[in-house]
């Protein structure tokens, strides 16, 4: 894919590839395709100048956007393995996996110099944290260089001869931080390119429309097939600016992101898409509602991306326990272990984990089912049941039954009963506009439904976010429930 890519973008230089947002909403060209690949260009040979080769490891401190993209499509051509120092993992984490892969040089853009440096106080806030780059490996600075930080990656003129780099290390990417043991996930070059070409067949996108989101998994395979890509505006506000003068033929974006959309009064069109955190049959519904053709969420790991989706009203129409995403995705294989718990496997998974024995099927750490149509239903987290009264509880199974109309966000928690015993408290945070004797009375029905899993408290409130794709904290929330309850 990423060769194919190389191809397109110099077949067509003088076209968009990367469009940004005015206040406005207006699209503002960031790099033409030509502009991507002279990049990828000059990157590519001032790291072969500076002695990288096969095999290597740089470390990637780059934001998301054309600078990024052209420093995968470097490490790609010269067969390096990038390894991404995402600051949503944490230093400590950061620190003690990269001592399995010790990296050559760390690439960083002057945000990524500050929030390891002088910014890290205020970084922090934000629950982002970088060791001190220098520790890792020499750095050297990508885009704008600013007073403090490291040199600027050099050009250099140096001729790079073709290689047939194998099927070795692509890239490193760290799980998200909210998980206990933080993993370096490691994706070979056949990997990296099976799950582009996946993304590539359900995207399915048309040359010089238009399409929004922020990830390579997007990007990649939207400017192999000829279409622009524009990276989503951060304020909710010029998000729903940026989809009204766009009219994009596909949308991607987190949950977060599109509840913030919506609430913005945001329009959609084509297809939407959502993943990296859980996204309710009713937020999908809404995103429809709000113009969309279609809506879609997508269940995809950082180990195996993507591997089932669902449409909106296939989601809807599914009336059974837990949480249905969709039918494993062409070329991906599902089962579940005597515990319950979900395996894939497929040509797109991860190969191991830094420090790890390869392993063809990837534990998810979601207990789940297939349905008789050979679909994949969530039942929750396995590590997050709830023990009450000596009987196990598995949230999953019943937040869907939760998201009623007027219900941003529901989470199931145990809080503990001081006896060894745990309470079940569910936690809802309203949509604006829904009172919360309203919502009391929309839940009344879905509560009485759950059984023996019926919440012993039902509480109001903002569910607390974290990870860099802001799913819900179950930790925090817990606390949160723990300290309304006293």
């Amino acid at each position: 894919m990423l060769d194919l890519l190389d191809h397109a973008l110099r077949s067509a230089p003088e076209r968009p590839a990367v469009l940004g947002a005015t206040l406005t909403g207006h699209g503002r060209v960031r790099a033409t395709r030509g502009e991507l690949a002279g990049l990828a260009d000059a990157y590519a040979s001032s790291l072969y100048a500076r002695g990288l080769r096969t095999g290597d490891t740089v470390g990637v401190a780059v934001r998301p956007g054309p600078r990024a993209l052209a420093v995968l499509l470097a490490l790609w051509r010269l067969g390096l393995r990038g390894a991404v120092l995402d600051p949503g993992a944490g230093p400590d984490v950061l620190r003690s996996r990269l001592s399995l892969a010790r990296p050559s040089l760390v690439l960083a853009d002057a945000t990524a110099q500050a929030v390891a440096g002088w910014a890290r106080p205020l970084a922090a806030r934000a629950r982002l944290t970088l060791p001190d780059l220098a520790e890792l490996a020499p750095v050297a600075t990508v885009g704008r260089r600013l007073p403090g930080c490291a040199p600027a990656l050099e050009a250099a003129g140096t001729r790079i001869p073709v290689t047939d780099h194998g099927d070795g290390d692509a890239v490193i990417v760290f799980t998200s931080g909210t998980t206990s043991r933080p993993k370096a996930v490691v994706h070979t070059r056949s990997s990296l390119s099976a799950g582009m070409d996946t993304v590539r067949a359900l995207f399915s996108a048309h040359p010089d429309e238009p399409v929004v989101g922020g990830t390579f998994f997007v990007l990649v395979p939207a400017l192999t097939q000829g279409a622009p890509v524009a990276l989503p505006a951060r304020s909710p506000r010029v998000l729903s600016r940026q989809l009204h003068r766009l009219r994009p033929q596909g949308t991607y974006l987190t949950p977060p992101q599109l509840r913030d959309a919506l609430r913005a009064g945001a329009p959609f069109t084509g297809r939407v898409w959502t993943g990296s955190a859980p996204a309710s049959a009713e937020l999908l519904d809404r995103v429809r509602k709000a113009g969309a053709a279609e809506a879609w969420g997508v269940y995809a790991l950082t180990e195996l991306f993507p591997a089932a989706a669902v449409e909106s009203r296939q989601k809807a129409a599914y009336d059974g326990a837990g949480d249905l995403v969709g039918a494993p995705l062409p070329g991906v294989e599902a089962r579940t272990d005597d515990a319950g718990e979900l395996l894939l496997a497929g040509a797109a998974a991860r190969h191991r984990c830094l420090g790890d024995d390869p392993d063809p099927w990837v534990r998810t750490g979601d207990r789940a089912h297939l349905d008789a149509a050979g679909r994949i239903v969530l039942e929750g987290r396995c590590k997050d049941m709830v023990l009450r009264r000596a009987e196990n509880i598995y949230p999953g199974l019943y937040e869907p039954s939760l998201h009623v109309p007027g219900v941003e966000l529901a989470v199931l928690v145990g809080v503990p009963a001081g006896d060894g015993d745990e309470r079940l408290v569910a936690v809802v945070e309203p949509r604006p506009g829904y009172t919360e004797q309203q919502l009391r009375t929309a839940l009344a029905d879905p509560m009485r439904r759950m059984g023996s899993a019926r919440p012993d408290a039902l509480l109001f409130a903002p569910v607390p976010l974290s990870g860099r794709s802001r799913k819900p904290d179950r930790e925090a929330t817990a606390e949160l429930a723990a300290v309304r309850l006293r």
